[in-house]
């Protein structure tokens, strides 16, 4: 049975997804989860939650050199424009490394021209993390496009005082929901870190 078909499954439990995923070779790993529709990707939400701790250590762990971003490629609920990857970063400042990571969004550089790279600061909340998206890290990852603001253009629309609820799956993989403001939207993404 492929991903999908376990997270539809009346028997389903965090810890059986968990198990799965880790056993998987990293490839097919990759290809189960971003096969995800969006109606999957809603469920699994649901069904992690409060199974697992998930750190910032998940996202990029302190012993990486800072602002070398760990890529997660993802997969978003929305009609268009659904492969991305999200990128996380140790900050090169002592006083937050421990409690902050910094990354971005990478696509295609249609959508990287248009929307803009929708850089965030990432926290620990309880056993999730939260993307911020109206907190902008002090400087670019290395290698990656230059800051800009979530408020320009039509990054607006789309990251503009948003955050992000990202709960753990397994080792590698992980499904968050967007909010805006104190509003869930119907938004939901799954990341598989490569």
């Amino acid at each position: 049975m492929q991903l999908a078909g376990l997270i539809r499954a009346s028997t389903v439990t965090a810890a059986g997804l968990a198990d799965y995923l880790d056993a998987l070779p990293a490839d097919a790993r990759l290809a189960q989860t971003l096969a995800l529709r969006s109606d999957e990707q809603a469920l699994l939400f649901e069904i992690v939650a409060g199974a697992r701790r998930f750190t910032l250590e998940d996202l990029a762990p302190a012993a990486t050199p800072p602002l070398q971003g760990v890529r997660h490629e993802g997969r978003n609920s929305m009609y268009a424009f659904t492969r991305f990857a999200k990128i996380f970063a140790v900050p090169d400042e002592p006083a937050v490394k421990a409690t902050e990571r910094w990354g971005y969004n990478d696509g295609s550089a249609l959508v990287l021209t248009t929307v803009g790279p929708g850089y965030f600061v990432t926290v620990q909340q309880g056993d999730e993390v939260l993307v911020d998206y109206t907190r902008l890290p002090k400087r670019p990852l290395t290698g990656a496009p230059p800051i800009l603001s979530n408020a320009s253009r039509l990054s607006f629309f789309v990251f503009n005082q948003t955050r992000d609820v990202v709960r753990g799956v397994s080792k590698h993989v992980s499904i968050g929901r967007a909010w805006r403001g104190t509003r869930k939207l119907d938004n939901w993404f799954v990341l598989c870190r490569t």
